[in-house]
């Protein structure tokens, strides 16, 4: 078992990975980021799960680097420093890139990498008390290897924004530039999280799983020749899937497709 998290089962095709340091707001360092990257690899490999929900104990989502880590990494050389964040960097990208739906549950802070780790969650939810902050530049650094998720959740300059003055938004805020997706009463977080698992796991795992590549490949902007050619071919491929044929045959017969819960 992990020492950093907790791995639960939330509900029948649900999984929760919760990270489990409340004593420093869950703050991660090199352990809970081998961690967190093992368990995405693990549940990605896992047939019986279909969601899965990333969440911090206690008073607040993650604080982000944990500062004990950074001073590390202050003192240490180019070349460990280099490891070190491309390993940060490679957990970031599998959770981004993990090919089921994975919805974040945000109470409290939510500070640097904890913005970070928020926006590579396809779904986010939050509390209305919750705040979020992209905080690096108050200890001289800078938000590196979040940024290309913080750029792709609000937009360039809300990002350049938010990094470099630092300011504390709150949850309304947050919703309005898109950094969350909903926000609730911080007694109806945990009810809003498992509608948006219930959603998800209407959906044919295979089309979610085609969803996000195709989606990743997307750019805002112009229409190119190649993606109409990528587009018209990735559904000419999947209609014909068992999993399309299913759902089709499921609607038209007013049943429930067989991938959704009973």
């Amino acid at each position: 078992m992990p020492d950093t998290l907790s791995i639960l089962t939330r509900r029948a095709g649900v999984a929760e990975v919760r990270m489990s340091r409340p004593q420093v707001f869950n703050a991660f360092d090199e352990a809970m980021i081998g961690e967190l990257d093992q368990a995405f690899a693990a549940l990605a490999d896992d047939p019986a799960v279909r969601v899965v929900v990333l969440s911090g104990e206690g008073k607040h989502f993650s604080a982000g680097a944990d500062l004990q880590w950074m001073q590390r990494a202050s003192q240490a050389d180019e070349a460990w420093n280099l490891a070190d964040a491309r390993r940060f960097a490679a957990m970031l990208r599998r959770i981004d890139t993990f090919a089921k739906p994975t919805v974040a549950r945000i109470q409290g802070a939510a500070l640097g990498g904890g913005v970070g780790l928020a926006c590579v969650c396809d779904v986010a939810v939050a509390a209305d008390s919750a705040s979020f902050a992209v905080s690096e530049a108050r200890f001289g650094i800078l938000p590196a290897v979040i940024g290309p998720y913080v750029t792709n959740a609000v937009g360039r300059r809300q990002a350049r924004r938010l990094a470099l003055s630092m300011r504390r938004i709150d949850a309304a805020q947050a919703l309005a530039m898109g950094l969350v997706h909903e926000v609730v009463a911080a007694d109806a977080l945990d009810a809003a999280v498992d509608r948006a698992t219930e959603e998800l796991l209407q959906g044919g795992p295979a089309a979610q799983r085609e969803i996000k590549q195709l989606f990743a490949a997307l750019q805002v902007g112009p229409v190119s020749d190649d993606v109409v050619d990528l587009t018209a071919r990735t559904i000419s491929r999947v209609r014909g899937t068992d999993e399309a044929r299913q759902g089709f045959a499921a609607f038209l017969s007013k049943q429930p497709a067989p991938w959704v819960p009973r």
